[in-house]
């Protein structure tokens, strides 16, 4: 009898560890699925290739690069078409920016947060310049230039990337560089 009633111990002990156990794994698995009541999905490797890392770079420098320049040109220029156009840069290139620092952010990529040397030196030169001088620099380098060589970047990134979150990235921001250039060559000064 004695026995008895010490197996029945364990079996509740047993019973209540097991329920414990259940809604502790329930949950872990509800506070790591994604919000909006999406189903749970499975919790892959975010570590990205080096490639894959520095495409994601490459892509926040460019936006940081165009939106700098820009902001430069909306205090500078007295010319509308200008104005509108670097109005254009600063909204585009800020919502890729946002876009790519969610993902950074997910893949735990650590992103620059300025213009690079490169840019640092031609706003120099461009506080520098006034008038037609300052429209013509602007346009011929954040317009045309910049944007010729991140949309060479971007097309040779985006054959090489592995992960899904920074191919898509590359490639909705393909079309938009694109127009970017196209609209920059049409207003060359």
């Amino acid at each position: 009898m004695k026995n008895n009633k010490i197996y029945k111990g364990l079996l509740a002990l047993s019973t209540v560890v097991a329920l414990f156990s259940t809604a502790s794994v329930l949950a872990e698995t509800q506070t790591s699925a994604p919000q909006g009541g999406n189903a749970p999905q499975t919790v892959k490797n975010n570590k990205l290739s080096a490639g894959d890392e520095k495409a994601l770079k490459d892509m926040a420098q460019a936006n940081i690069n165009e939106i700098a320049a820009a902001r430069i040109a909306l205090n500078k220029t007295q010319n509308a078409e200008v104005k509108t156009f670097a109005q254009k840069m600063v909204d585009d290139h800020s919502s890729a920016l946002t876009k790519v620092q969610a993902v950074a952010e997910q893949k735990e990529v650590t992103l620059p947060t300025a213009p690079d040397t490169k840019h640092k030196a031609m706003a120099d030169k461009l506080e520098k310049q006034s008038g037609t001088a300052f429209d013509k620099m602007y346009m011929e380098n954040a317009g045309v230039m910049d944007h010729k060589m991140v949309l060479s970047t971007l097309k040779s990134d985006a054959t090489k990337i592995k992960d899904p979150d920074v191919k898509a990235l590359a490639d909705a921001h393909t079309p938009v560089v694109e127009q970017h250039l196209k609209t920059a060559r049409h207003m060359s000064m």
